[in-house]
């Protein structure tokens, strides 16, 4: 796997003050991007009432609310590579800033769109292409804020970094949440209809645009720096150099983010509605332990990249795998009889997604500097558009036949971490 970086990087130097502030100002503009990308499904029921027709039948409005959101999705991939072209070719920090901003626009429209009651048609058709542009954002903003992270960092600290990185993003998702729930808890129903929901579009947008500005302040990569001194940038399509002399790199990466994926969609973003559905837990109780599990999975992430710079990310992934899937079947398998282990089940099965926190560092080591960006991004958002679309669908599937259907796939997916992480620590060991 090859890692290009520049000379003041591969120094093992302890991390510096210019360091941690690149961490920060990347990991809150992540948290934030993250909340504008997934506040619109925490009110997806009442943007359904307000921007279709009253007289539509309620499973297709939430057919078509959901539909919109989806898109968001569809768009990652071309969104993620037009943007990493141009930050192979013009610079991390360029891109890096722009996508955020492409995120935090349209999140503020949202939130000043007029409904269908007012301009018909127009009104879904408007959040449609907001929702497109906000998915093209997504698709730059997490490759994106991996490859600048590592690239400012000592190359002993890029696990480290990454995991720091993810474990923001998760909390954008805490944070949604928790905006959804203060919301919901003061204003009444009517409200929410008439007002309410604008508001968290609006706190999105305005703390979105204050994150553009903040990300003045980093600084262009050392690496990319470095490779236009040299004028060693790519001298040709930097995804047309990827798909021909790195295919290996794009299938591990496309693995190992569905591993990411479907840990990810199902134990997080899936397991609130299995809980009350299948288990039949009230809703603030599934919040509530999904709230403590996010927590732990933004430590898990950070602990795991750390540990991957110590110990190597293939014995994370063998270890990680084996805990997770371990985990995952005494959560699902427990809670029937033990309804009241809920929290302590879902907090450690919570700490034991933030595995994931070890594979960025492989994504951003698999592909040399001059198409890094370009590589990463295609790879993780081609897989995260098939593998993230179909998991809920494969999962629905499961859980007609057994409650315990997302454990099989979580613990399916374990398999091929496991995998995946005997792969990687062998060719650790030749490289030593």
């Amino acid at each position: 796997m090859p890692s290009v970086l520049a000379p003041e990087a591969v120094v093992a130097r302890p991390l510096n003050r210019s360091d941690y502030k690149t961490l920060s100002l990347s990991a809150l503009g992540g948290a934030l991007e993250f909340y504008d990308f997934i506040i619109f499904v925490f009110f997806a029921a009442v943007v359904g009432k307000l921007f279709f027709p009253a007289d539509l039948p309620e499973w297709l409005r939430q057919l078509q609310t959901f539909g919109i959101f989806a898109a968001g999705y569809l768009a990652r991939p071309l969104g993620g590579i037009v943007l990493a072209h141009f930050g192979d070719l013009l610079g991390r920090k360029r891109m890096f800033t722009l996508s955020i901003f492409m995120m935090a626009v349209p999140t503020l429209l949202m939130g000043l769109l007029p409904t269908y009651a007012q301009i018909g048609v127009w009104a879904p058709l408007c959040l449609l292409l907001l929702r497109i542009v906000q998915g093209a954002a997504i698709g730059g903003e997490v490759p994106g804020a991996w490859v600048f992270v590592a690239e400012h960092v000592p190359a002993r600290r890029i696990g480290f970094a990454c995991g720091t990185l993810t474990s923001g993003l998760t909390i954008g998702i805490l944070l949604g949440s928790l905006v959804a729930t203060l919301i919901n808890r003061v204003f009444s129903a009517q409200e929410l209809l008439d007002f309410a929901w604008r508001l968290p579009f609006l706190l999105g947008g305005v703390f979105g645009l204050f994150s553009v500005y903040l990300r003045r302040w980093l600084e262009e990569t050392p690496v990319f720096a470095e490779l236009q001194l040299r004028r060693a940038l790519a001298d040709e399509v930097p995804l047309k150099a990827v798909l021909r002399d790195h295919r290996r790199a794009i299938v591990l990466s496309m693995l190992l983010t569905w591993v990411l994926s479907a840990a990810i969609v199902v134990l997080i973003l899936m397991t609130p509605s299995v809980l009350q559905s299948a288990y039949d837990f009230a809703p603030a109780q599934t919040l509530q332990a999904n709230s403590l599990a996010i927590v732990c999975l933004s430590f898990g992430c950070v602990g795991a990249g750390w540990l991957a710079d110590r110990f190597g990310a293939g014995r994370v992934l063998l270890c990680g795998s084996v805990l997770m899937a371990g985990l995952t079947w005494s959560f699902y398998s427990n809670l029937a009889a033990h309804p009241d282990w809920l929290l302590p089940l879902y907090a450690l099965t919570g700490l034991s997604v933030g595995m994931i926190g070890a594979i960025p560092r492989v994504l951003v080591t698999a592909f040399p500097a001059a198409v890094r960006f370009s590589g990463l991004s295609f790879s993780y958002n081609l897989a995260y558009a098939i593998f993230g679309g179909l998991t809920p669908m494969v999962v629905a599937y499961l859980l007609k036949f057994s409650a315990l259907g997302p454990a099989y796939y979580v613990i399916a997916l374990c398999c091929l971490g496991l995998a995946i992480g005997l792969y990687l620590r062998r060719a650790e060991r030749l490289t030593i």
